[in-house]
């Protein structure tokens, strides 16, 4: 379907508006040649943001430990979150894009406040109640370890601090890659 045509929206209003009791449906059109397509960026910085969370976290392993850890990559919790960076780079993108007073980015913003408040409160806490099982588990099974080898995963979530550095991380990237994009890739 060309999204040009808006044409089918306005037989569904006429449609619903005589099947509404006189009630009648507001519909506005949309000027297509004016919309600033660039959904491409806000998909690009939230992967790029994620990566180079998940990024930071394998260097700073190397550079404590010495060793190159790229399990680090699939796991969550550390330092900075890569969710919060994400989401706070996709939120302050469609900010700088469509503004920061558009519905788009309360959107993206209430997306990120919800999946940054998780990431520091419920998969945390679940990370916790995880450590305090496991070592009950040790406890009831030290005599026959062989019953219960399996432990539950404890590093789930983050510490405040860990989520306000991703979400800081996410948000300049945001920043510097729509510097970019507007040097490089938008003509004016």
């Amino acid at each position: 379907m060309d999204l040009s045509d808006l044409s089918f929206l306005t037989s569904l209003g006429t449609i619903c508006s005589s099947l509404g009791a006189g009630q009648t449906l507001a519909i506005q059109s949309v000027d297509t040649a004016n919309v600033d397509q660039r959904g491409w960026q806000v998909v690009l910085v939230t992967i790029l943001a994620s990566t180079l969370a998940q990024s930071v976290k394998v260097v700073t392993k190397l550079i404590k430990t010495g060793k190159l850890d790229l399990r680090i990559i699939a796991k969550t919790g550390g330092m900075p979150s890569s969710h919060s960076s994400c989401t706070m780079g996709m939120a302050v993108t469609v900010g700088l894009i469509e503004s920061f007073n558009s519905v788009s980015f309360a959107i993206a913003l209430c997306l990120a406040i919800i999946v940054m408040y998780d990431a520091a409160g419920v998969r945390r806490t679940v990370g916790l109640q995880a450590k305090v099982l496991n070592e009950m588990l040790t406890e009831l099974f030290s005599e026959h370890p062989h019953l219960s080898s399996e432990r539950i995963k404890e590093f789930l979530g983050h510490t405040p601090f860990e989520v306000l550095v991703g979400a800081i991380f996410g948000s300049l990237i945001a920043w510097l890659f729509n510097i970019l994009t507007l040097q490089y890739f938008i003509t004016g």
